[in-house]
């Protein structure tokens, strides 16, 4: 398994929000919640779903699934609850900042769930290589047991592992199995686990549960627009430095959530490692606002944001990233364990003036919709990407030259000094 492109950093910042990051700072104990917020809303199944159907609340760990399309499909005998905090993009930490700052609205939006369905059963993951993220959550559930609260809690720690939290791998997990990706012929509300119908969504999604719950669909939506009700969590530089992860009204504009975080014209690449990139010009118009972001290409993903430093290529940034993606698959399928490495490879070469730009795309085709799992799709998404939005750069590479970092035939770094790729993993 490879590292990730990730370095040492400040404790990640967390800025005080306008709804699911309002209580920031403040005392995060289940007494104190409680005192704040009131006890957790007991919705039917039928209301949750009208609810978050009218809220168009979809899954934020960057499938973007509707929540209310999950909830009726597993509306049936013997369902279970999971909390699907694992975060295995390295450059994403929305969920740990909502499980170390606010973990017990996580886990109303998860108990909110469980009345719906009618079970007491919830399993919630967290990934290991984050210390403060598992204990925040035993802690959690230690105040919710003594306080009487009739739920049965079940925790897992995710492997370190860029594929560790897609759903099935989860599924893996909690059944005992290694934490990779297998193929499966239904979805995990249909037959899930052990063949239960299973509701799995991660932590922001049932923070938005919770906040849904206790609003009601019209006041909830108004801290957004009528495409993109309510809020949007974003990790900004999430594998750089100084990590910061803050809250944005749905449909704002995405220069203004950035704010000093962005070099006007410089580009940034949305979504995270199987995201897209967006140029300059792309920035400035681009609002946090799904289906607007869809009619251009572009996808929100898990919310992660990743400026491009001054001085640095997106060629070889992108290079340094699908070659640290191509070495995270589970090796279960023929595109995990051909296609994206020779994927790498390709566009290392591109990256030091002697690949072939045409191989990628053909590349990136062949791993495209047959994978176990969405791993392979994703990095040909941000490979795709690259070749759409930076012809020009491409270009200069296989030339041998690049008007970002100098000569491209080795003297301009891969990544940026904080992100080189085979740095250290950080564990919060």
């Amino acid at each position: 398994m490879s590292r990730a492109p990730v370095a040492a950093h400040t404790p990640l910042v967390v800025r005080e929000g306008t709804l699911l990051l309002a209580d920031v700072g403040r005392d995060a104990s289940w007494a104190a919640h409680r005192s704040r917020l009131g006890p957790v809303p007991e919705l039917d199944v039928a209301t949750l779903a009208a609810w978050t159907d009218e809220t168009q609340l979809r899954g934020r760990g960057g499938a973007g699934f509707p929540f209310s399309r999950k909830l009726t499909t597993a509306a049936r005998r013997r369902a279970l609850v999971v909390v699907n905090a694992s975060e295995g993009e390295p450059a994403s930490h929305k969920d740990e900042a909502l499980v170390t700052r606010v973990p017990h609205l996580v886990l109303d939006g998860a108990v909110v769930t469980a009345r719906a369905l009618g079970t007491r059963e919830v399993h919630v993951v967290v990934p290991s290589a984050r210390p403060a993220m598992v204990q925040a959550v035993a802690a959690a559930v230690r105040e919710r047991r003594k306080a009487g609260e009739r739920v049965r809690w079940h925790l897992h720690q995710a492997a370190d592992r860029f594929v560790a939290g897609q759903a099935r791998a989860v599924l893996e997990l909690m059944a005992g199995r290694e934490n990779k990706p297998v193929t499966a012929w239904a979805p995990e509300a249909v037959s899930g686990h052990r063949g239960r119908p299973t509701l799995l969504s991660n932590a922001e999604t049932f923070a938005h549960v919770a906040a849904v719950s206790r609003l009601g669909p019209r006041a909830y939506a108004a801290y957004g627009n009528p495409s993109t009700p309510g809020t949007v969590l974003l990790t900004v530089d999430g594998d750089g430095p100084a990590p910061e992860v803050l809250e944005a009204p749905g449909g704002g504009r995405l220069v203004e959530a950035l704010s000093t975080r962005w070099l006007p014209g410089m580009p940034v690449l949305l979504g995270g490692y199987h995201g897209t990139w967006l140029t300059g010009t792309d920035v400035e118009s681009a609002r946090l606002d799904r289906n607007a972001l869809a009619v251009a290409g572009f996808a929100l993903g898990a919310g992660v944001v990743l400026p491009l430093p001054q001085g640095i290529c997106p060629v070889t940034r992108t290079s340094g990233i699908v070659t640290y993606l191509a070495g995270e698959s589970a090796g279960r399928c023929g595109p995990c364990r051909f296609g994206l490495p020779a994927l790498a490879a390709e566009l290392e070469r591109v990256a030091r003036a002697g690949g072939d730009d045409r191989r990628l795309l053909e590349l990136a085709g062949v791993v495209t919709g047959r994978g176990a799992c969405a791993h392979p799709d994703g990095t040909a998404r941000l490979v795709r990407s690259l070749l759409d939005r930076f012809p020009v750069e491409v270009a200069q590479h296989l030339e041998g030259r690049c008007h970002w970092a100098g000569d491209a035939r080795g003297r301009a770094p891969r990544q940026p000094p904080h992100q080189l790729a085979g740095g250290p993993r950080s564990g919060r």
